[in-house]
């Protein structure tokens, strides 16, 4: 089970843990934090992401984007850390299980 972090900010507690596989997520959620920030990136509000995952609570999200407003630097090298590793293993993937001609292969298999 994966220990809840809880990162003291001046305002307040933010609620993340970071999981076994080095994700950071919104304590007693699945969600990573990245999910949060990129809904804020595409314009949602709290309002609009507690909808969206109601997992969450808008004192959270409130937090969090607290959270990441004094720490963009940050948080938004993490978030390239990860599109890194994201872009890496879809190449990794591709040259494992090449997506061209994949409807003919499986057409094969028929």
């Amino acid at each position: 089970m994966d220990k809840c972090l809880r990162l003291d900010i001046s305002s307040g507690v933010v609620p993340l843990k970071l999981d076994s596989d080095g994700v950071i997520r919104v304590c007693s959620t699945r969600i990573p934090l990245e999910t949060v920030i990129t809904c804020f990136h595409e314009g949602d509000t709290a309002d609009e992401i507690t909808y969206q995952y109601p997992s969450l609570s808008i004192a959270d999200i409130y937090s969090l984007l607290l959270y990441y407003s004094r720490r963009k630097e940050e948080i938004d090298a993490y978030l390239q850390e990860r599109r890194n590793l994201a872009a890496k293993v879809k190449k990794e993937n591709e040259i494992r299980f090449p997506p061209a001609g994949i409807r003919k292969r499986l057409m094969e298999r028929r």
